[in-house]
């Protein structure tokens, strides 16, 4: 069967090796996230390097994206090490404090603006959430608060202020050296998080292309105010390529409850806006130390699967855990088993006309493909990926087959949800057999047989975005021009 959800596996100490690299494309990853909070730049120029090697090897095509850190905001160290808050004792947030002074009464925080961004009556969130605060007084740089739920607090853990509303800026100085690392790694996504609107995606945009960078920017959902209306999380969504559910500090912030909704609803706004969307944290969390995943997570990433999320994310399962490659090998287990179960439907469109061609064409082609009998896969020659990302958009069981002589968008596609790619020069054959050698080249690989009905889409013009303007139907082991 046809796997057409796609896996992001983040890289680490337990993953970073060749050997590892290897074992984990052929487990079924189709992306690989290097995690800028952690790593330098040369480790993570070295583990690009080593992706690119065991691709080519392994003749598979994988993409990389580049995970930028974003304003985390995080308390400082304690003194003595970890410490044990209880519930309703005192405890202070010193911007002034010195960054190793901290004990069981206050700590310092990297982020100075938190007493202005705070009101009394506010919950500040501390280790994803584990440890929270109620604001009594502001008094200057410090932060009375109460503890309303106390625990274990160790050195350098972040800080979420409940319903969002921090004026941290989405690009630190840090962030504007690492865009500059990820172009000249030629990284295939950048991602962003912490935007709050449209204006950081864009900023980010052309930070990367004026760095040299020509991948695509994904914009990380995580803050309250994100998704606080739908003309905000639209504009954040047309402003990017794909976007992803980082359920960890979204949570956090707009409180667990909200999280199951709000995540279905972000995931059916990207595919109505064209967009790809991954979804990601805690996927399979016990995985990090089991070779087994639990019920729950098993149905975490099918109901995902099932929602038509593009990707789904492992995080510190494949960056840190004991068994990266069978949680890479169970994943990809449970979305097969979750895309037995569904069936295609028309898609949810965000308007009755269409203004592009291209357009018009992958949606006639997918239109195609769930009522023609007999049809088996899409053929899609294109130049820069964009016909093959709008079929994708549509639910069908066809597999797309991107034709692309291009390595950059060959990688591209790697990420959108149902597309597969197949280096294929249609500029170097005679224009009269080029659907022959395309069907044919589907039939060397196994791929499809006599008999089947394919639907061929092209342009009468290549290297030129938005150039398909062609549908064909055909027939292999039938004469085809």
């Amino acid at each position: 069967m046809f796997r057409r959800t796609k896996i992001v596996a983040t890289v680490g100490p337990a993953s970073s090796s060749e050997a590892m690299l290897g074992c984990l494309m052929e487990a079924g990853v189709n992306v690989f996230r290097l995690n800028f909070s952690h790593g330098t730049a040369d480790g993570h120029r070295e583990t690009a390097a080593h992706i690119r090697r065991q691709a080519e090897i392994r003749r598979k095509t994988v993409a990389i994206l580049a995970d930028l850190q974003g304003p985390k905001i995080r308390i400082a160290r304690f003194r003595d090490g970890a410490v044990t808050l209880e519930t309703g004792q005192r405890f202070t947030l010193d911007t002034s404090l010195a960054g190793d002074a901290g004990d069981t009464r206050q700590v310092g925080l990297d982020y100075p603006q938190l007493a202005e961004d705070s009101r009394p009556g506010d919950s500040l969130l501390l280790d994803d959430g584990l440890i929270r605060l109620r604001v009594l007084e502001i008094e200057g740089p410090r932060i009375h608060c109460e503890v309303r739920a106390g625990g274990r607090l160790s050195d350098n853990k972040g800080i979420n202020r409940k319903g969002g509303g921090l004026s941290a800026r989405a690009l630190t100085e840090k962030d504007r050296a690492d865009i500059v690392t990820a172009a000249e790694m030629d990284v295939d996504y950048l991602a962003l998080s912490f935007p709050r609107d449209a204006s950081d995606v864009e900023e980010t945009r052309a930070l990367f292309r004026a760095a040299g960078g020509a991948g695509g920017i994904v914009a990380k959902i995580e803050r309250a105010e994100a998704v606080a209306e739908d003309e905000t999380l639209d504009q954040i969504i047309l402003a990017s390529d794909g976007v992803m559910v980082a359920r960890g500090d979204l949570a956090v912030e707009i409180g667990d409850a909200e999280l199951v909704g709000v995540q279905k609803h972000i995931i059916q706004r990207a595919r109505a806006l064209d967009r790809f969307v991954i979804t990601a944290t805690q996927m399979m969390e016990s995985m990090i130390n089991s070779p087994q995943p639990t019920r729950a997570e098993v149905s975490d990433v099918a109901n995902a699967v099932l929602d038509g999320t593009d990707a789904v994310m492992l995080s510190a399962e494949t960056a840190v855990g004991q068994f990266p490659e069978e949680t890479v090998r169970a994943m990809h287990r449970i979305i097969r088993g979750a895309e037995r179960t569904y069936q295609s439907h028309p898609p949810s469109r965000q308007h009755e006309f269409f203004s592009q061609v291209d357009e018009s064409i992958a949606m006639a082609a997918m239109y195609v493909a769930n009522h023609l009998q007999g049809v088996r896969a899409i053929i899609a020659m294109t130049e820069t990926g964009a016909t093959p990302q709008l079929m994708s958009r549509i639910r069908s069981g066809m597999p797309i087959f991107a034709f692309t002589p291009h390595p950059r968008t060959q990688r591209r596609v790697a990420i959108y949800r149902g597309v597969e790619t197949i280096p294929f020069d249609s500029a170097s054959l005679s224009p009269d057999c080029v659907n022959h050698e395309a069907v044919n080249r589907l039939v060397q690989l196994g791929l499809v047989h006599k008999g089947d009905r394919l639907i061929l889409t092209k342009g009468d013009y290549v290297r030129a975005h938005g150039g398909t303007n062609a549908l064909k139907i055909v027939t292999v082991g039938e004469p085809i021009h």
